[in-house]
């Protein structure tokens, strides 16, 4: 498979703050890639770098096989969508659409024939002689899409496009962008801190840590085995259980409590023995008859109930801590109640306590 972009370690720092750190990184034809972390973690960055809005310190870009390291935005063949619509207010969604066309001298059938395209893939077609103003902040946002599209590129960049949206419209945008990117089949590089929106719209997450790329897979693998533990707490809602204790042979050691861990599949075939980490999701921690038959059961009391509809977040008290389990909507549980909980080697993760990686 060919690579739609390919970026060569990339260096970009701002006077004494090292920002992007020896980055490599290679997107292939057509493949959707989130780029994922908290704020600060240099993804937004990475993207203004590709799109040429920032000069970089060292390194190279690659699109489409040509090195567009130093060119101008206009000659990367990316569009861009940014957090903010930035629509001019004073035109019609016509008008916002074809300026950008009309100022690179594309003739008017085709200028027409691309805004007609366009909306028609965005269902706005509609609303192509109202203003902004007379949009909602739903509507908006595809016309921002939209004046991206119309422009026929290979590559499409989106800067955290949805966040300016109430729930109900990011999950519907998400869909509408997962319907248009199996639609389209262009490259797409989308910048998130919403791990939701990274999972279901990406054929590949890259998650970022302080400039760096901390792991680079599909969801399901960066779900069910995070390569650190940075990964492993940021993945998921709510977050991974962590208990800190000692792995000794096939047994983990914690608080008051003893994992066998010999059905675990470790990393590596060397096994390191002494600190470590052992995680649990709490959609994989089962309750009552179900945690019987698990590798490990215990006793537990019931702090709070938090009811969300069709599951139940439920937190207890174990192991000296406040753990969070995932129960089914109707339960039946009450706080105060003892409960027993269980949970199996093969669902676990352990991470090193110094390197803080899979083991």
């Amino acid at each position: 498979m060919t690579n739609s972009v390919e970026i060569k370690n990339l260096d970009l720092s701002f006077g004494a703050v090292h920002v992007l750190k020896q980055l490599n990184l290679e997107i292939a034809e057509g493949e959707f890639l989130v780029l994922l972390g908290s704020s600060g973690c240099g993804k937004s960055t990475l993207l203004n770098c590709i799109a040429g809005l920032l000069d970089v310190s060292a390194g190279q870009i690659f699109i489409k096989d040509k090195n567009v390291t130093w060119a101008e935005p206009s000659e990367r063949g990316i569009g861009m969508v940014f957090q903010s619509y930035a629509l001019y207010p004073q035109m019609s969604v016509r008008k916002n659409l074809s300026f950008g066309l009309k100022n690179a001298k594309v003739p008017k059938d085709e200028i027409n024939k691309r805004v007609s395209r366009v909306a028609e893939v965005l269902q706005i077609e509609a609303l192509l002689d109202r203003k902004p103003g007379a949009l909602s902040g739903g509507q908006r946002q595809r016309v921002a899409i939209g004046r991206a599209l119309v422009r026929d590129v290979d590559v499409f960049l989106f800067d955290e496009p949805l966040s300016n949206l109430d729930a109900k419209l990011r999950t519907d945008l998400r869909v509408e962008l997962k319907r248009l990117h199996k639609k389209l089949k262009n490259t797409m590089i989308y910048v998130t801190h919403d791990q939701v929106e990274a999972m279901t719209l990406a054929d590949r997450i890259s998650i970022m840590k302080n400039g760096m790329i901390e792991q680079l897979d599909t969801p399901d693998v960066i779900y069910s085995r995070p390569c650190n533990k940075y990964v492993a707490d940021f993945i998921g809602s709510p977050a991974m259980n962590m208990f800190k204790g000692q792995l000794s042979g096939d047994t983990f050691h914690g608080e008051g409590f003893t994992v066998d861990v010999s059905q675990y599949d470790f990393d590596t075939h060397s096994r390191r023995e002494g600190d470590a980490w052992l995680g649990i999701r709490p959609e994989h921690i089962v309750t009552g008859e179900a945690a019987n038959g698990a590798t490990f059961s215990c006793n537990a009391e019931i702090d709070i109930l938090e009811p969300m509809g069709s599951d139940t977040l439920v937190w207890i008290d174990f192991a000296g801590q406040p753990v969070r389990v995932r129960t089914e909507g109707q339960s039946g549980l009450t706080p105060g109640e003892s409960v027993t909980i269980g949970f199996d080697a093969a669902r676990l993760h352990l991470f090193d306590s110094q390197t803080e990686t899979r083991l």
